[in-house]
């Protein structure tokens, strides 16, 4: 089976976590906004998305897919400040569409955020969340930024591809 990485963010964390697993795996990385990408002619697809605002970045372009995704096997991996878990396995499933979540594998990717990058609007925003925020580590990250970047992260999203790479499935267009 044959495979690609397709990838939506922000600020470079999953652009970066793409290429280290289009690295590992040698399969090619499109970022969504690349006309060259044709989720179509993939048996399997690796999905990044980053969550920005607690949403998939994603969204809008799985939509757009939905036909080419509907048989298609799908590994997702999101990346943001949060840990894996229920608040994040909310926000993806407030995302997708529900068919997609229930048979797609996710794995949870920590990012990196770095005030530099961001705008004013977001600084503000993100200032003020951390005033809200019960969660005081949570609230510091928010406040100051953080990265949690680490390219060994990635080993269970290789594992799933090397699943996919190495057994074929009856009924899967096969290339």
């Amino acid at each position: 089976m044959n495979g690609a990485i397709f990838y939506s963010g922000r600020y470079g964390s999953t652009a970066q976590y793409s290429k280290w697993i289009s690295d590992a795996t040698g399969l090619p990385a499109f970022s969504i906004d690349d006309p060259a990408g044709d989720p179509s002619q993939y048996d399997f697809l690796i999905l990044g998305s980053s969550i920005v605002f607690y949403r998939a970045t994603i969204r809008r372009w799985v939509r757009q897919h939905s036909p080419a995704l509907a048989d298609t096997p799908i590994v997702l991996f999101t990346v943001s400040g949060a840990p894996a878990g229920a608040k994040l396995d909310g926000w993806v499933a407030e995302s997708l569409p529900p068919e997609l979540v229930a048979r797609m594998d996710h794995v949870a990717l920590r990012g990196r955020l770095n005030h530099d990058d961001v705008s004013w609007w977001l600084k503000l925003i993100l200032k003020a969340g951390a005033l809200l925020n019960r969660d005081r580590a949570a609230a510091e990250e928010e406040r100051h930024g953080f990265d949690h970047m680490d390219e060994s992260s990635i080993r269970p999203v290789v594992e799933l591809v090397d699943r996919y790479t190495t057994r074929s499935e009856p009924g899967r267009r096969g290339r």
